[in-house]
């Protein structure tokens, strides 16, 4: 056999090697042809046209994660420090769902970038019309405007946003301390206010037990002169009635 032949049957092997694709489960792939998007091959085994069709990207539909860390300024100028973690996945297997994930941005790199910048830019319009008391206790009414915000544009590439967590959420140290130093001063005044009210309840009980002394002790003493006035009246009756008889 002729190195020509040889060349020609390990050529054609090639080929025919190159026309058979495998998809992994839970991703598609993207066809092009010369650039130009063709079709999207399924999970399992499939054929391709050798030389002519190229796979251009494989795209996994399955539940992507993503932490973020980042900052935000509140409306009277306090720092938050955001931990936060995103959930989200491909909308669907559709052509044009498919497409726009695979050509909107030139690689993933990209559209992380967009990803984590629109997360942030929504928290920071929120958190920048609230006050710093505020914001620890808005944790559910961030999310919900967070997520208002970026469904829409997640569609438009092709994703929708599964679950936000916002994981921790704290201010500055300086902010911080301040705030510890609110917290020990409430709880003195809660427990100078709730001394002051056990104060008065013992005062106010002492008060109305001497105060119930002092009435029994009248009684007992009326009621005792009138038994000692009883006694001097019936005392006199009886004498005069032994000077009568």
């Amino acid at each position: 056999m002729s190195i020509v032949m040889i060349v020609l049957l390990v050529c054609a092997a090639l080929l025919v090697f190159g026309a058979f694709v495998t998809v992994q489960q839970g991703t598609l792939a993207v066809i092009t042809i010369f650039g130009k998007f063709q079709r999207i091959l399924r999970p399992g085994l499939n054929f391709k046209i050798p030389v002519i069709e190229t796979i251009y990207k494989r795209i996994s539909v399955q539940n992507r994660s993503v932490e973020l860390e980042f900052k935000a300024v509140t409306m009277d100028q306090a720092n938050v420090n955001f931990t936060a973690m995103l959930l989200y996945a491909v909308v669907n297997s559709d052509e044009e769902t498919i497409k726009n994930v695979a050509f909107k941005f030139v690689d993933e790199r990209n559209f992380m970038q967009a990803l984590v910048r629109s997360v942030e830019g929504s928290v920071r319009a929120f958190v920048a019309i609230k006050k710093q008391a505020e914001v620890l206790i808005l944790r559910r009414e961030i999310v919900e405007a967070v997520k208002g915000q970026l469904d829409k544009t997640l569609e438009e590439w092709g994703y929708h946003l599964i679950d936000l967590q916002l994981n921790d959420i704290t201010f500055d140290e300086e902010v911080m301390r301040s705030m510890a130093k609110v917290v020990a001063s409430n709880n003195l005044r809660s427990a100078a206010e709730n001394e002051g009210q056990a104060l008065l309840i013992t005062r106010t009980k002492a008060a109305e037990a001497e105060g119930n002394f002092i009435k029994i002790s009248a009684q007992a003493e009326k009621d005792a002169s009138q038994l000692k006035g009883q006694g001097i009246a019936l005392f006199r009756q009886e004498v005069a009635k032994g000077m009568a008889g």
